[in-house]
């Protein structure tokens, strides 16, 4: 293959001469590592015709020119225990978050992915923050998004469910659940103690609508895919509730039934089109292990 190199005490500079995916044509054409061109991708220590690329597929023409950065700092992967990056780009980042850590902040000291997030952002001189577009739980795991502007963040927010076309969870609930699947629909509206409950007529809450799909089941418990047409505080906890099949684990809205010794519920889908690249954007993680070890 032919290929311009020219290596300075910074970056690495190629030309490409063929059409590729930017992983794909680095393992050809540079001589690391998959471990240290992966890192070096998530670490912005590789541009792409002056531009900053984080995204393994992103798709390479003849004549563009690629800079690796040749310096251990740049290099640095991102490690966090409490959320791992999925994606990103100059808008907004996709983020994979462990149960046990809130969304944004909720006091002064509170552990938050937003405050991980900006902190990543500080360390890898990028000048911008992660602004909140939608929450998880602080015992849900799963996939989130997080703008990097307030443009970006503006238009997720004000158009989310047009933007949003899929979005699943996969939960472990309490009992064999007798319908294979099925849809569930009602108003939720908060009490005063900020205890969500469901009514079958309008109740001055909101309409929420779930649909569901039984994975597998046992005669104890069975694993469920949740598909949300509504975003409701705490609708997928209600709704399996009121179905007689409530989210184990979920000290609020359960039975007691805690096989795992946590809320079993897990963002797993999210699919979106991007506010300004207009690309469909399908992100997917694997059901937690420890979820499909009670179905072997």
């Amino acid at each position: 293959m032919r290929y311009q190199a020219n290596i300075t005490n910074d970056y690495t500079h190629l030309v490409v001469d063929t059409e590729a995916p930017l992983l794909e044509y680095l393992l050809t054409h540079v001589k690391e590592s998959r471990n240290k061109i992966k890192a070096t991708l998530q670490g912005r220590g590789i541009k792409v015709n002056g531009k900053t690329v984080t995204q393994f597929d992103y798709p390479l023409q003849p004549g563009m020119k690629i800079a690796v950065s040749n310096s251990k700092r740049n290099q640095m992967a991102f490690k966090s225990k409490y959320l791992k990056i999925v994606y990103e780009d100059r808008w907004l980042i996709v983020i994979e978050k462990n149960i046990g850590i809130l969304s944004m902040a909720a006091g002064h000291s509170s552990l938050n992915v937003k405050a991980i997030l900006d902190d990543y952002f500080h360390k890898s001189k990028q000048k911008c923050r992660a602004h909140v577009v939608h929450r998880l739980d602080r015992d849900t795991s799963g996939l989130m998004v997080y703008a990097k502007d307030m443009e970006t963040e503006q238009i997720l927010e004000h158009n989310w469910h047009d933007i949003v076309y899929d979005r699943r969870y996969v939960a472990v609930v309490s009992g064999e659940m007798e319908e294979d699947e099925g849809t569930i629909a009602n108003w939720l509206k908060d009490n005063k103690a900020y205890v969500t409950y469901s009514s079958p007529v309008d109740n001055g809450g909101k309409y929420a609508i779930t649909h569901f799909r039984v994975l597998r089941r046992t005669t104890d418990h069975s694993l469920v895919e949740y598909r949300l047409e509504t975003g409701r505080k705490n609708q997928i906890r209600v709704h399996s509730a009121d179905m007689g099949h409530p989210v184990c684990g979920d000290v609020k809205y359960g039975n007691g039934d805690d096989p795992l010794h946590q809320l079993c519920l897990h963002a797993y889908k999210l699919c979106f089109t991007h506010p300004m690249t207009h690309e469909n954007m399908e992100f997917e993680t694997l059901i937690p292990t420890n979820y499909r070890r009670l179905f072997k």
